[in-house]
């Protein structure tokens, strides 16, 4: 009787057994792989080795390049009437900008006008002489004098119109017509109509092309000794966050800013598709080279840090990451040094790693 339940019992179990390890064997079969659309999101960069620099965390500000600057100073005075431009615009060269109204252009329309009666009557009196001269009735000496008076009074004229034309006089609407100089955005402006200008009034607007700006950057005297004309720097602004302009420290001023306290180095860089406007704020970080000792490292954007650890991703494969962790013996904002641990050439994902990282965990 017993033999007859104990081999159904042994059964059982057997079947149960071998179900259990089954499932055991399943499980051990899943992994995790990176599928086309993370990996699409992820990067992937070599352990290298590098110089060992020390990064200088400075401030500073962005201002357009004063070389590559155009004030407009009037050389009338008047009353504004018009203007056809605001603060930001882009204008092209010859573009009227705005209108004056003022005094000096009647006082040149009179003066041009006179000028061109005289002439008549200069030119008359020169034919008439000559008709003399040819006659004998006149000397050679009254011919060249006639003359004389109507080529001065002809270079008279030609310099009133050249004034008219230089401040774009309008006779049809008896204003003067502000004309940009140069081309480029409209960086300054100081002109509203009804504005009167007067000698030695402030510049109108100033233009920029903004191509290339400066970055003025904030050198506080315990960072004097580190900062040195020609040193490399990283850019960036909260306006772009993440993003890294790439620069250089052009000059140093040789005195102190009385007002900030700081010395003034200046970074000019190219403003490609004009994303650095003048006015914004900017970080500056400079690496400093640390007697060229040679050591692996890797991106500083690549750690994670997870349970009180640094630890980053060394991917083989889709399907062969490893979390490891590491133990840097030197960091800077952007990079982070090794001994020992991390072999040149491993493969580290740099991006989006945190997401791969909570993956791995569960």
């Amino acid at each position: 009787m017993k033999k007859y339940i104990l081999l159904p019992i042994l059964g059982l179990m057997l079947v149960y057994g071998c179900g259990k390890k089954e499932e055991i064997k399943e499980k051990k079969e899943e992994k995790f792989c990176i599928d086309k659309d993370l990996k699409e999101k992820i990067t992937i960069e070599p352990v290298q080795k590098r110089a060992v620099t020390e990064s200088i965390n400075l401030t500073g500000n962005i201002t357009y390049n004063a070389d590559h600057v155009v004030q407009f100073n009037s050389l009338v005075e008047g009353i504004i009437t018009k203007t056809t431009f605001s603060l930001g615009d882009y204008v092209k060269k010859g573009q009227v900008l705005a209108e004056i109204k003022s005094t000096e252009l009647n006082s040149m329309q009179s003066e041009s006008k006179s000028f061109q009666s005289q002439i008549a009557v200069a030119q008359r009196n020169l034919q008439s002489t000559k008709s003399m001269f040819e006659d004998g009735i006149s000397s050679q000496k009254d011919l060249m004098q006639a003359q004389s008076e109507l080529d001065v009074l002809k270079s008279s004229l030609e310099n009133v119109r050249a004034n008219l034309a230089m401040f774009s006089a309008s006779s049809e609407r008896s204003v003067f017509q502000i004309k940009a100089p140069t081309e480029g955005y409209i960086v300054a402006k100081n002109i509203s109509p009804g504005m009167q200008i007067t000698e030695g009034s402030e510049p109108l607007f100033t233009i920029s092309d903004l191509k290339e700006i400066w970055v003025l950057v904030n050198v506080y005297t315990s960072n004097l000794k580190n900062v040195t004309e020609n040193m490399l720097v990283d850019v960036t602004t909260p306006a772009y966050p993440g993003e890294v302009f790439k620069g250089k420290i052009t000059s140093l001023a040789k005195v102190f800013d009385a007002d900030e306290h700081v010395l003034k180095a200046r970074i000019v860089m190219e403003n490609k598709n004009l994303k650095l406007k003048p006015g914004m704020t900017a970080d500056i970080v400079i690496d400093k080279s640390k007697g060229g000792e040679i050591l692996v490292a890797v991106p500083a954007k690549a750690v994670i840090f997870d349970n009180n650890r640094d630890h980053i991703l060394i991917y083989k494969d889709d399907c062969t990451i490893e979390t490891r962790e590491v133990n840097p013996i030197i960091k800077n904002n952007n990079w982070i040094y090794f001994d020992k641990g991390v072999n040149e050439g491993e493969m580290v994902i740099t991006k989006n790693q945190l997401l791969i990282h909570e993956r791995l965990k569960n």
